[in-house]
């Protein structure tokens, strides 16, 4: 029987990484996820994977939702423009019965044309699969973008986790990195395109918290290009991460010491070398940070993170055991699929857990 216990505030945020780049099915992270069930609200659930498509790694798999016939059609046109489609089709699914009012799920293996790349010569390709995929998601109804990365997916509804991750067939893929999410942004209606994980090219992101700069960080990315249409604040920590680590270059940790800056007076009593590093930071990205409660784990193609927020608001529950690398809000959640790691921490305020494929993996 089900936990009927309910947390309003919380949400169920699960990571597991093998660094070697071993293949895990997805069965691991819908049994760490489901652990949590009390933390959700049947409202949104999603898991991201990567390493799933290894033989369409070279193309852009493109996650789509349509909301009626029209919708798929015109979203194909507008493919056609920008891409040429290697492959597509259905999104596999079975029939759940707590699963209500889906979409139509497709994918499409692209990649982008020749002609696009000389008209758009001062773009690189993944900032023309941006523009496609926030073009798509802003102008066509019924048309909805859930992921962009190469070799990997994201899978999300409105549903609890367990629910969708059954619906999906999630442990039928195979994949080096899984993430997972259970309830639904806090401000917005559920609707499956809403659900976690935000997904931009190959970065994911799953959250629990608000963010109350939202309205900051929105405006802050306006001046990218970045259009946040959706009225979520996950969408904007997505779209940071874009921004700080693919098209600034910041290493990982020092992107997340813009996200999740240190208290001033924090900084006005570090060492001179530090301090400095940490004002510029703070003057060079301030529209970048994140303030109120937080806690994510970050997704992408080379590496899992998690971070939260400066004073830890949410909880955050780091492990290791060989290879793998487990980040949860709940260390019950972690000790359900691993009942011994060999290490097991409280991830400290503002400080990332990082995780990375090691070289030559995957």
């Amino acid at each position: 029987m089900r936990d009927q216990r309910y947390i309003p505030s919380g949400c169920a945020i699960s990571g597991i990484m093998s660094e070697e780049g071993r293949l895990l099915d997805g069965t691991m992270i819908m049994d760490s996820i489901a652990n949590m069930h009390f933390r959700a609200n049947g409202l949104g659930g999603g898991f991201a994977a990567y390493g799933i498509y290894p033989e369409q790694k070279d193309y852009y798999a493109l996650h789509m939702m349509f909301d009626s016939p029209k919708g798929k059609d015109d979203a194909e046109e507008f493919l056609a423009r920008y891409f040429v489609v290697r492959f597509d089709e259905r999104i596999p699914f079975r029939r759940v019965a707590a699963i209500k009012n889906r979409p139509v799920l497709w994918r499409y293996f692209v990649t982008v044309k020749e002609e696009i790349k000389e008209e758009f010569y001062d773009f690189t390709e993944e900032d023309i699969v941006v523009k496609a995929v926030m073009e798509i998601n802003r102008t066509l109804e019924d048309a909805f973008v859930t992921s962009s990365g190469k070799n990997m997916g994201v899978f999300k509804g409105v549903g609890y986790p367990e629910d969708i991750g059954e619906f999906f067939k999630l442990e039928s893929y195979k994949a080096y990195l899984w993430t997972a999410h259970g309830r639904f942004p806090t401000n917005t209606s559920a609707w499956w395109g809403g659900a976690h994980p935000f997904g931009l090219l190959d970065w994911t992101v799953v959250h629990n918290g608000e963010i109350s700069s939202y309205g900051i960080n929105r405006r802050y990315l306006s001046n990218f290009g970045y259009e946040c249409f959706m009225q979520t604040d996950t969408e904007v920590i997505t779209y940071l991460i874009d921004l700080l680590v693919r098209k600034h270059r910041l290493p990982i940790d020092i992107a997340a010491k813009v996200l999740s800056a240190p208290l001033w007076d924090k900084i006005q009593s570090m060492p001179d070398d530090e301090r400095k590093l940490m004002e510029t930071l703070r003057m060079t990205y301030g529209g970048a940070l994140l303030n109120g409660p937080f806690s994510v784990v970050l997704g992408s193609g080379k590496m899992m993170v998690g971070l939260n927020d400066r004073i830890k608001l949410r909880p955050m529950v780091a492990a290791r055991d060989k290879d793998l690398v487990f980040i949860s809000s709940e260390e019950a959640a972690i000790r359900t699929v691993c009942p011994r790691p060999e290490k097991v921490w409280s991830v400290a305020a503002g400080e990332p857990v990082v995780a990375v494929l090691k070289d030559k993996a995957a």
